[in-house]
């Protein structure tokens, strides 16, 4: 039976979510097909022979493009049975039914779509009916992992690549040691499907499935972890083992500002082992919408962990969500301010500082007061509930910063020279009344900071 896994965006990573599903898959003698859509396109034939079509759903972006590849796929081939599976299938599912998903698996999905290809498979002979499946839409079962399959998808080659010092580009691996996480913060579309439950992913299975990336030319990796000390000892006894098989082998990783705080005393354990830089979900330096958000952090948390990891030679990676109801002017001044005095502006991606607020189906956000208020009703084409600045300004700002990290971007200019003209726009929106624009902090010279081409994004 013919199995097509198609990935339209994942952060810009080799997709673990194709990878290791098409293990357990082919472990059932199917014959499966992964398609990354970023970096390849549709292949029509491949879509009129198969039975089966799963869209991996992780993220909104995911779903965006996902949704408008629906139809086409049905057109194709009006007899396969089509799913989505991934963080955001269940928490779009009515609207998934409607543009024609038969079966939605969230969470722990390997297992379902086993499942699913099991039912499928006699059915799949004769093919001339709709089938009807029923399923759990979102599983949490602990799970023993496969090796990833890769050997379907392109190389490491065709993705984004690590700058770890000018004229140096890196290829770059991608693994998950843990998904779901143990945290409830009120805007993650995490917590409507893992409910604070996290699964790890076996370390002999993370190993093996890293030292296959080594083999094909990975010098760098990946770990997409939601948060990677959400078990510690597990990620621990990874990165060890890691650094042990694989000396020269860079890694980097994503952690909560909370865990970073409390596991101060492990955090040598990650930069001697490879560790290049640490991603932490900031999201804003505003007391008030950490504890609307409930992130289990303060600003004074944030500055304190910039310190100690700058102690310690770790850089920090912090991404925000500097657009949100509750955003002023002087809010947004203050982060650009914050992000110069503490030398910060080159481990912030220029995206980082034009994201907005996305309020996900069945977010806990909805069920605060103080949300329900501003927010409208629930926009499926865009899969967020609607809201608007209350100050017109404000999305005057959001609109052009939003355009001018996108021009400047695709035009080469560095995160030091897009960071100026925001910090210029953000200041003077309107340069026909003369104002004057604060000059910038001046900034410590720094050695190079890692980073990924691709920004994190959603």
């Amino acid at each position: 039976m013919n199995v097509v896994l198609i990935s339209t965006y994942d952060l810009g990573h080799q997709p673990f979510g194709l990878a290791s599903p098409a293990a357990w898959l082919k472990r059932r003698d199917a014959s499966v097909t992964c398609l990354d859509l970023t970096v390849e396109p549709l292949q029509v034939e491949t879509i009129k022979a198969a039975h089966l079509v799963a869209f991996y759903l992780p993220m909104h972006t995911a779903t965006q493009r996902a949704v408008h590849l629906i139809r086409p796929v049905q057109e194709l081939n009006p007899r396969a049975h089509l799913c989505a599976y991934g963080l955001y299938a269940p928490l779009n599912a009515d609207y998934l039914k409607k543009l024609g998903i038969e079966t939605l698996l969230g969470g722990e999905f390997e297992e379902g779509l086993v499942q699913l290809y099991k039912i499928l498979e006699p059915w799949s002979s004769k093919c001339t009916q709709p089938l009807e499946t029923s399923f759990p839409t979102i599983s949490t079962t602990r799970q023993r992992f496969l090796t990833p399959d890769r050997s379907d998808l392109p190389s490491l080659s065709n993705y984004p690549h690590l700058h770890r010092e000018p004229g140096v580009r890196q290829l770059v691996g991608y693994t998950e040691a843990s998904r779901g996480c143990q945290h409830h913060c009120r805007h993650c579309p995490i917590v409507p499907v893992y409910q604070g439950h996290f699964r790890v992913v076996q370390r002999d299975v993370v190993l093996e499935d890293i030292r296959k990336q080594v083999e094909g030319g990975a010098e760098h990796i990946t770990f997409g972890d939601p948060d990677f000390f959400n078990g510690l000892g597990h990620s621990l006894e990874i990165v060890r083992s890691l650094h042990q098989t694989h000396p020269e082998l860079s890694y980097d990783v994503t952690i909560k500002i909370e865990h970073l705080l409390r596991h101060t005393s492990h955090l040598g354990t990650l930069r001697d082992t490879g560790c290049l830089f640490i991603t932490s979900a900031v999201e804003s330096l505003n007391d008030n919408e950490l504890r609307l958000l409930d992130k289990g952090h303060t600003r004074a948390d944030f500055l304190k962990v910039v310190q100690q990891l700058r102690t310690l030679d770790l850089p920090l990676s912090p991404t925000f969500i500097p657009f949100t109801p509750w955003t002023t002017r002087a809010s947004y001044c203050d982060l650009l301010q914050v992000l110069a005095s503490e030398n910060l502006v080159e481990s912030v991606s220029p995206i980082q500082l034009a994201i907005r607020l996305l309020i996900p189906a069945q977010s806990p956000l909805i069920k605060l007061p103080k949300v329900k208020t501003i927010v409208k009703e629930f926009d499926q084409k865009s899969l967020s509930y609607s809201w608007e600045h209350s100050d017109l300004g404000l999305k005057d700002l959001f609109n052009q910063v939003r355009q001018l990290v996108k021009t400047s971007t695709s035009q080469g200019m560095t995160r030091s020279q897009i960071f100026k003209a925001i910090w210029n726009l953000a200041h003077c929106l309107d340069t026909r009344h003369n104002e004057i624009i604060p000059p910038i902090p001046i900034q410590v010279s720094r050695a190079t900071i890692p980073f990924l081409e691709e920004p994190w994004y959603c």
